[in-house]
């Protein structure tokens, strides 16, 4: 090739190159810029009131302050007081979760057992993640125990809770009805030093939405993961306290 046709040469690879380029405006333009919608992304929070089951015995319930025949005080006089600090250190362990749960996305259910997942939405993190950090909610301003935490220090604490997830979807009886949530959780409760199982039980919840509609549907599923909860806290509660009596 003579050095004149070398030149026309290059200048035409140049060209198609300059081509290629803006055709990618700069070379950093709408092939690399995604057009699709960002998923909304849903938080859920442990909304519990209900106290757990007080001690009993030596461990500090609540007893009736008042003598058979004492004068009632007058209205108003009362002052609530915190409910007793059961003595025990619990470390929440990292959930298990059963396949096809175990992602951000938010699962549905059909009647045939097909499973999809909500579009354009997901939970705020891994599923594990997320009933992990409801269990340890529901534990801090439920249990009323002396320390809880997650599964990072769990042979430093007492006693150790491990939950896993059998159900977390969203029912459909039928084409356009709105869903009913299913949550069920298996739970294991033990002492941290020699691993032992004190404590083998299920909590279920259903809750239906009150509409087809994704943020009534994510309503649904924080109810039902708070009434699930409940349970887990009540019955963990009474395991540790039985424990701690007779040991």
């Amino acid at each position: 090739m003579t050095r004149s046709g070398a030149g026309r040469h290059v200048a035409r690879v140049s060209l198609v190159a300059l081509g290629i380029c803006s055709g990618f405006a700069g070379c950093t333009g709408s092939l690399f810029q995604s057009k699709a919608v960002p998923p909304s992304v849903y938080l859920l929070s442990a909304k519990l009131t209900t106290a757990s089951p007080a001690p009993a015995g030596p461990l500090g319930v609540a007893q009736p302050t008042e003598a058979p025949g004492a004068e009632v005080p007058p209205a108003g006089s009362l002052r609530a007081e915190a409910p007793p600090v059961v003595p025990a250190d619990l470390a929440v362990l990292r959930p298990r979760i059963r396949a096809g749960l175990e992602s951000d996305r938010i699962a549905v259910l059909f009647p045939d057992r097909h499973l999809e997942y909500l579009a354009d939405a997901r939970w705020s993190g891994p599923l594990e993640a997320v009933v992990q950090d409801l269990a340890l909610q529901a534990f801090d301003t439920g249990a009323h125990l002396r320390n809880v935490s997650a599964d990072s220090s769990a042979f430093a604490s007492g006693y150790w809770v491990e939950i896993e997830v059998a159900d977390f979807q969203a029912e459909y009886p039928s084409a356009g009805a709105a869903p009913t949530i299913h949550v069920h959780l298996l739970v294991r409760v033990g002492a941290a030093g020699d691993r032992h199982v004190l404590a083998s039980f299920g909590a279920s919840a259903r809750e239906t939405a009150s509409d087809n509609r994704v943020t009534a549907i994510v309503a649904a599923y924080e109810r039902a993961a708070d009434a699930a909860l409940a349970q887990i806290v009540a019955a963990t509660s009474r395991t540790l306290i039985d424990n701690l009596e007779h040991r």
